[in-house]
């Protein structure tokens, strides 16, 4: 303490779209990706590009599952205004203030026009945690503590347990579903993943059906908070309004692969197994094992 204020913020800060969990998943993935890439030249022929376009577009639905957990954007919302910016204090700042909201939690921004104002630095970026094991009425009373700026406590107080707009609970029991149909969704991509290096390519065509099924669940769950009452969250004459985030709108276009996906593996088991044989490398399978088959070296004498 400096004559008793923090000389610094005294809270990390956390983004709105990357935190720590989405750049490990990035990582864990990314890595996977290369070590596949390190042992292709080993693999002979067309079945190179079929394996290439096979493991490149799997780990790209499982790390789009994964990652959309963590992410804070699957609702955004951003406005301009000139609003206050302490509390008992009269002056006016000028200033942007976002709202984007995630599975587990609701990050509030606040930037100022310019960021320098009334001698501070306006830019902050404040999270507010309604997973289960968190406590968002806690994190308020943290921010209300702290003197975070008016703004953010302005917003942060329409989705607590008390406030007369009541959306907390429905954004909470919402963003827990969706995770975890998720979740699931993840468990039916590694499913189908086993069941694509077997024999029975057609029921790994299905579990990606289940896949994306389980993601369009997920989406659907998220967006039932927009059957509750619209809580309007004014700054003088501006509105803060939101939209569906990056988030909603890759898992909705993932999912859809994943239908497509399925869909086509299914269609051609009925009407072109050759195509799909070949495209799953199995023919070349085959003709390795007939071949290692024929060559047999006999013992003249054992045979005598």
């Amino acid at each position: 303490l400096f004559n008793g204020i923090y000389p610094f913020y005294p809270q990390q800060r956390k983004t709105f779209v990357f935190d720590v969990s989405t750049i490990i998943v990035i990582i864990v993935f990314l890595t996977l990706a290369s070590s596949f890439l390190l042992i292709i030249p080993g693999i002979r022929g067309r079945a190179r590009l079929y394996w290439i376009v096979r493991v490149l577009f799997s780990l790209m639905v499982g790390a789009v599952i994964v990652v959309v957990q963590f992410t804070g954007d699957w609702e955004n919302g951003w406005v301009t205004a000139n609003t206050s910016y302490k509390s008992f204090s009269r002056a006016m700042v000028n200033a942007d203030i976002g709202l984007h909201v995630g599975l587990a939690g609701v990050n509030i921004t606040l930037v100022g026009n310019p960021v320098n104002q009334v001698n501070e630095t306006i830019n902050y970026n404040e999270h507010f945690a309604w997973s289960f094991d968190a406590d968002y009425d806690h994190s308020y009373s943290e921010g209300l503590e702290k003197g975070l700026p008016s703004p953010i406590l302005y917003v942060a107080e329409k989705f607590t347990t008390q406030s007369p707009c009541n959306v907390h609970r429905q954004y909470r029991i919402s963003g827990h579903y969706a995770s975890a149909t998720l979740w699931v969704a993840f468990c039916t991509w590694l499913i189908s993943n086993m069941l694509f290096s077997m024999p029975v390519i057609v029921y790994g065509g299905y579990m990606i059906l289940v896949t994306g099924a389980f993601m369009i669940f997920s989406l659907l769950s998220f967006s039932t908070v927009r059957n509750s009452l619209v809580c309007p969250i004014q700054f003088g004459a501006a509105t803060l309004h939101t939209v569906y985030g990056a988030s909603f709108w890759l898992t909705l276009a993932v999912g859809l692969f994943c239908f497509v996906a399925g869909i086509t593996i299914v269609a051609l088991h009925y009407f072109n197994s050759d195509l799909l044989k070949t495209f799953f490398d199995l023919h070349e399978v085959k003709a390795e094992d007939c071949r290692e088959m024929t060559e047999v070296y006999v013992n003249p004498q054992f045979m005598n």
